[in-house]
């Protein structure tokens, strides 16, 4: 029968196997399942499980709870990929505003929000080129947090991290800017330049972060120290200042990369919106002494791998269809022209960029 993990006592024995986000085997049917397994299923967020009509003892499993027939399925899986990321988004605001009221970090309702629209978006991976397109300026911190935290999940998966670890740094990015629920809200809806004062407190948002989410316990330590340190680059600039250069934890280097990206491809208070392609070319000019080249290398592989078949703008008007893209020049890929039918190779055009995605 099928029942929720909140119905299950110690001696039920499963009759399937139970999987993860990634369909990953958790545990396998016949587990006989004790505290420390019940603990693991709520933890990976498990919401149900089957399991044998009698317990291992020989009686017959009673439900702690009345046992619904229909276990409904995630909502976000009845939605479109777009709408279930701006659902999530609406969560990220909803905290967001908690936090600045003074509530705690609750990890465990955002993993259960984060987790599966993670696992779409690790399934439509090219969404990257134009999930940025959905961000608004008055919503950009909200759209912030939840590309952050795809992006450097999707980053930690090509660099091989574990499962585990990759969604730990996925939690990292969600909550990398938390500590800006702490900063005055008049300065974070201020339209206008910022004084030197005003920026000197925002700049402290890391250490109000890592402050909210250094005692949650189901927090790896390399999470609490990328959410301090995801603004300083290998070359010991940035901020906090007093955090000295080689010892930054590589989760926060990953965290950097996606927060860089994500914040130069958005439109934001006096900063316009610029196509992946031109901020890919930006972050590698900049990685050398300032961004982990191994990261970028990993965020360059998602372009070249994921960029065929993209519709684009060029800078001179026209449009057309990105086709091939060379290794070494992922940024400059070649374009069937729509209204020529013509093919060029970008890298031969140094004057002509790629201006923006069509979705």
């Amino acid at each position: 029968m099928k029942v929720s993990i909140d119905q299950l006592q110690e001696g039920c024995i499963l009759s399937d196997d139970v999987k993860s986000i990634s369909n990953r085997p958790i545990m396998v049917k016949g587990t006989v399942l004790n505290e420390n397994l019940l603990n693991i299923l709520h933890i990976f967020l498990v919401e149900s499980v089957k399991v044998d009509t009698f317990l291992v003892n020989g009686e017959l499993f009673k439900p702690t709870k009345p046992n619904e027939e229909k276990i409904e399925e995630k909502e976000g899986k009845t939605l479109t990929f777009i709408d279930h990321y701006l659902q999530v988004v609406a969560y990220y605001k909803k905290m967001f505003t908690s936090w600045q009221a003074g509530s705690s970090v609750d990890i465990g309702d955002i993993r259960k929000h984060l987790l599966p629209l993670l696992e779409r978006f690790l399934e439509n991976p090219s969404s990257i080129f134009w999930l940025h397109q959905h961000s608004t300026k008055e919503d950009y911190l909200y759209h912030h947090g939840v590309t952050v935290s795809l992006l450097a999940g999707f980053l930690g998966k090509q660099l091989h991290y574990s499962q585990g670890d990759w969604i730990q740094i996925a939690l990292a990015g969600f909550l990398c800017d938390c500590g800006m629920a702490k900063i005055n809200p008049k300065i974070l809806r201020k339209q206008s330049s910022l004084t030197e004062e005003e920026r000197l407190e925002v700049n402290k948002h890391p250490e109000y972060s890592y402050k909210m989410v250094e005692k949650i316990g189901v927090l790896k330590k390399g999470v609490k120290e990328a959410v301090l340190q995801h603004h300083i680059r290998d070359d010991g600039t940035g901020y906090p200042i007093g955090i000295l250069k080689g010892i930054l934890h590589p989760f926060s280097k990953i965290v950097a990369v996606a927060d860089v990206y994500h914040a130069m491809t958005s439109e934001r208070e006096y900063k316009a919106k610029q196509s992946p392609f031109v901020v890919m070319d930006l972050i590698i000019q900049d990685s050398f002494g300032k961004l982990d080249t191994n990261v970028v290398h990993a965020l360059t592989k998602i372009v070249t791998n994921y960029a065929i078949g993209q519709k684009v703008k060029l800078s001179n008007g026209y449009t057309g269809k990105i086709v091939f893209v060379e290794e070494k020049n992922p940024t400059r890929p070649m374009v069937n022209l729509f209204k020529t039918n013509e093919i060029i190779q970008l890298k031969d055009y140094r004057d002509v960029y790629i201006e923006e995605v069509i979705l």
